[in-house]
């Protein structure tokens, strides 16, 4: 690992600062225009950035391949987004002397908020990593951006902050508008930089936590985006488990051991009606086969994490672990996950999961109500059975619901959110999807202001979707 000193951080993140008023400035178009120029870039050099992935990830070509066509297309999904402009939150309120008070001519819209330090994270080497969604939101916002890589994956972060350099330079950017900064050190001298205005992580709840408080604790204290951790429940009625509780068992064997369950999205706890059929039938399909974890720290804390949840009261295993990277299937009845349930909800990253036992729905209710905070929730039920009750417990527990499905995988789309209530995330921002850039932007009103001074989405002939005087107009395809 590259040691970056505090005085090197300094220079990149004031180069930084010092080019985020022409991003800032720049036009939609422009904007629009980086973003495709660094898509473009990384498509180009997919192949040399997967072979060298592979080497230090331990991850699969194909998956690999997908995450760079994945990262690519959230680039361009952003362009889309700065292009339709909705996102500015544009309105006007054209001077009425006849109100009650007088009401002045008001204009308002929303702005970048400075240079923005991104804390890559471990597990996705590119869609969530130096070019990944929270760069890709921040460069469209009109933020500059300085990321501090992940140690797991440094020489695939070089590479990619090259790529991204060179295409944002040859498409017009500022200089210094993107950054790159590596080592632990810098990290925390990154979040606690004067010149550095929001911070976007996604990563553990211990380091995740460590940050935020050092961003409040500031002279000037920032807004910090953490994406923290998350057990993901899953809620099998005794319906869907007696129709198709083999089916579940193999549909939840893939979603937690995909990837080796480092996945935010991994589904950890699963409610199962006692005796179920899902848990007979969850030994025979999931694979035993020992595969190679991302770090040797995700390693070993995955065989920490598995050997205090087995030796917790009322935890017996269903699926004993054979060490790092190797599945591991664990249950206990809900009445001891009750007396225990913040130990039990503690997340195990890595391929385990959590069967709760429950007798009755009244059972299953009270376990539901001591869950923390997810980033997603999962229901498997019947036609026949009382859904409206299961959705308003989870919906308040998680960001997202889904309905017979498995939670692994999140579209990069504009109506998708990825974040939740604490601990998943500490505010209740998404950091995928169209609206993630909304973090990286505040809200700024004019009053009575020249039209010369005011950005065209303001001006009465403005084509952007907007809101005059109470009323939604909409802008015009093309």
């Amino acid at each position: 690992m590259t040691t970056i000193t505090h005085e090197s951080v300094d220079v990149v993140v004031r180069a930084a600062a010092a080019a985020q008023p022409a991003a800032g400035r720049a036009s939609r178009d422009e904007r629009a225009g980086w973003l495709r120029a660094v898509a473009y870039g990384l498509d180009a050099a997919r192949d040399e950035l997967v072979a060298v992935a592979m080497r230090e990830t331990h991850l699969p070509q194909a998956r690999l391949e997908g995450e760079v066509a994945r990262t690519t297309g959230q680039l361009r999904l952003f362009a889309d987004v700065i292009l339709e402009g909705s996102y500015l939150e544009a309105i006007i309120d054209h001077a009425d002397s006849t109100a009650t008070p007088p009401r002045p001519d008001l204009r308002r819209w929303l702005v970048p908020v400075g240079t923005v330090a991104v804390y890559a994270a471990s597990n996705f080497p590119f869609a969530f990593s130096v070019a990944g969604g929270d760069t890709a939101s921040a460069l469209a916002a009109g933020c500059s951006v300085v990321v501090k890589a992940h140690p797991g994956h440094e020489l695939t972060s070089r590479l990619t902050a090259d790529v991204v350099t060179q295409a944002l330079r040859a498409a017009g950017a500022p200089d210094g508008v993107f950054g790159l900064v590596e080592g632990f050190d810098a990290g925390v001298a990154l979040v606690e930089h004067p010149a550095v205005d929001a911070g976007a992580f996604t990563g553990s709840l211990r380091g995740g936590r460590a940050l935020a408080d050092r961003a409040a604790a500031r002279p000037r204290p920032i807004p910090f985006y953490g994406e923290l951790g998350s057990i993901n429940p899953v809620v099998v009625t005794p319906a869907a488990d007696a129709r198709r509780g083999s089916e579940l068992a193999a549909g939840l064997a893939g979603s937690f051991t995909l990837g080796v369950g480092q996945f935010c999205t991994k589904p950890g706890v699963v409610f199962v009606p006692t005796g179920s059929r899902l848990a007979a039938a969850l030994p025979d399909a999931v694979g035993r086969e020992a595969m190679p974890m991302l770090t040797e720290t995700i390693a070993s804390g995955y065989t920490a994490g598995t050997a205090r949840l087995g030796a917790l009261e009322g935890v017996s295993a269903l699926v004993e672990p054979a060490g790092p990277g190797s599945a591991g299937v664990f249950t206990v009845p809900a009445d001891r996950f009750l007396a225990s349930h913040e130990a039990l909800t503690e997340e195990v990253f890595g391929p385990a999961t959590l069967l709760v036992t429950y007798d009755d729905e009244a059972e299953l209710h009270a376990a539901l109500a001591v869950l923390p905070g997810s980033l997603t929730a999962t229901i498997h039920s019947e036609d026949t059975d009382d859904r409206a009750s299961l959705v308003d417990v989870l919906s308040a527990k998680a960001g997202r619901v889904l309905f017979s499905g498995w939670p692994t995988g999140v579209a990069v789309t504009w109506a998708q959110h990825h974040g939740g209530p604490w601990p998943a995330t500490n505010t209740q921002h998404t950091s995928v999807g169209a609206t993630a850039l909304r973090r990286f932007l505040r809200p700024v009103a004019f009053q009575d202001a020249p039209t010369d001074v005011l950005p065209a989405e303001l001006r009465d002939d403005s084509t952007v979707t907007r809101r005059v005087d109470g009323v939604l107009v909409c802008s015009l395809p093309g």
